[in-house]
């Protein structure tokens, strides 16, 4: 970064940290900052042409201009980013880049943890997460913590307790979620990489909407405790959402690996880690392209149209593509992951009402909440044997179809992102119409929850309107890094990065 530039981002920080309505003119600290992924921020770094602190102002103060249009801050921790760049100056892979946890399941010992509910207001860990203990390691510094939906039960982050996260393509849609919050920080040039958790498509769903690259690793592979090792009987992941390929691999490099305790160990990372094996060219895979989801539900024609033209650059790149899917019981899956996660939900509202010595209601919870809180309760222990019983099915059933392909293709969503409103947890409509509009948004992202595959949504597409459409890829068991190689591969011949939206 030449001298004159940065002085420039310094000058735009402190202007706007004096006047916050300066962002109504249209020029926002850091817009020069947005060409550099978190790898070459670091580099910066490295070289003494940036500092921490001018990185973490910059961040602050574009979060603080950003935040009343979108609504993607859940919790500042300004003073403790500026402290541990005191107490801990930043080294590793991505010393002194600004980074974002999401406020669900993630904790920071004494710091707020409210996971987008009003029953959850004011709870503060008594310990620090695994996963964030390594983002601290590898250098990143956070300042932040971004919003959810309640529990992270839906595919859009609107809530009572923040309220609604805007899309940054265009406001009056949704963002995804239930990682919004990570995807409009991301999207909208605050950092370029965030954290992000993935129960049902969580990070996929709005790296889609907000044209980024969201992976989703295999079961076992990112720890997740404590206090606990898996969410949802395994159906969750954490990772992240990012703008390069490379930021995703690198940061599955310094989070990767088994904690104590831990049920769960996904195969062993690639010879000289993911990084490393993302830079070579993959063999030629063979590709199954699926553009019909298990239920039957119709897709618009735009995302089929993205899923395809995704299919003819991959046959263009030397890869064979084939129409073909896995049989998958839809109604099964299905039962058994709401019986899984509604139990879930039900047994940690209990415990957290019990606490509070109330009974939890509209007062705290969103209607749609509610919904999950009373058929969790009714959920046997026979039921979720049964439903687990579903799950190791389907994990079979794919893990024999990917024997013989490398990969599936298919939209990562049914529509381009929906408007505000309409699969919120708080909706204009009873239940059972909100699980149907619900699962006709997603109707592909999910199976690899249930399965443990690992799955990415690759910004490729793009609707009539201009707003992003991700293309999802779905690989083996452990096979992360064969996935990372192809998104690599497709970065480099239609290059996403430059392409933003105008704030």
């Amino acid at each position: 970064m030449s001298e004159p530039t940065r002085r420039a981002v310094l000058a735009g920080a402190a202007a706007l940290a004096a006047a916050p309505t300066l962002a109504a003119t249209g020029s926002l600290p850091g817009d020069d900052l947005l060409q550099h992924d978190a790898l070459a921020l670091a580099a910066l770094v490295r070289a003494r042409k940036l500092s921490p602190r001018e990185l973490l102002d910059t961040a602050i103060a574009r979060a603080e201009a950003l935040d009343p249009r979108l609504s993607f801050l859940a919790q500042r921790l300004f003073d403790r980013a500026h402290r541990q760049l005191v107490e801990q100056p930043p080294s590793g892979p991505f010393g002194g880049v600004p980074f974002l946890l999401k406020d669900l399941n993630t904790h920071i010992d004494g710091e707020l943890t409210e996971g987008g509910s009003r029953l959850f207001k004011g709870f503060r860990a008594n310990a620090t997460s695994e996963l964030v203990l390594r983002h601290q390691r590898a250098g990143l510094v956070i300042f932040g913590k971004t919003t959810s939906p309640e529990f992270g039960l839906t595919g859009t982050t609107e809530n009572r307790l923040t309220g609604a996260t805007r899309n940054p393509w265009a406001p009056d849609r949704i963002a995804g979620g239930s990682s919004g919050g990570a995807a409009v920080a991301v999207a909208a040039g605050v950092v370029p990489v965030a954290h992000a958790t993935d129960g049902g498509g969580s990070i996929r769903i709005p790296a889609a909407c907000c044209g980024l690259f969201g992976l989703k690793p295999s079961r076992g592979r990112v720890p997740m405790g404590p206090p606990r090792s898996e969410g949802w009987g395994g159906l969750s992941a954490h990772h992240a959402v990012t703008r390069s390929v490379r930021d995703s691999a690198a940061l599955l490099d310094v989070t990767a690996g088994i904690e104590p305790g831990s049920r769960y160990s996904a195969p062993p990372a690639p010879a000289g880690g993911f990084l490393a094996a993302a830079r070579r060219k993959p063999r030629a895979l063979r590709l199954a392209l699926m553009t019909r989801p298990f239920s039957g539900s119709p897709v618009d024609p735009q995302c089929v149209a993205a899923a395809e033209a995704a299919a003819r650059l991959c046959e263009q790149l030397g890869h064979h593509v084939e129409i073909a899917a896995p049989a998958i019981d839809p109604a099964a899956i299905g039962m058994a992951s709401f019986a899984i996660i509604s139990s879930a939900v039900a047994a940690d509202i209990e415990d957290r009402a019990k606490l509070l010595g109330i009974a939890p209601g509209p007062d705290v919870l969103e209607p749609i909440t509610l919904a999950f809180l009373a058929y969790g309760r009714s959920v046997s222990g026979r039921d979720l044997a049964r439903a687990n019983n579903s799950l190791q099915t389907a994990a079979l059933t794919m893990a024999q179809f990917l024997a013989t392909h490398d990969m599936i293709i298919s939209p990562t969503l049914a529509t381009p992102p929906l408007p505000l409103g309409q699969i919120n947890l708080s909706p204009d409509c009873d239940f059972q119409t909100w699980g149907q509009r619900a699962a006709a948004f997603t109707p592909f992202a999910q199976i690899a929850n249930l399965t443990g595959q690992p799955a990415m949504s690759v910004p490729l597409g793009t609707s009539r309107d201009g707003l992003p459409l991700g293309v999802m890829f779905t690989g083996r068991y452990g096979n992360e890094a064969g996935l990372l190689q192809l998104a690599m591969q497709l970065e480099a011949a239609q290059p996403w990065a430059q392409r933003r939206p105008k704030l």
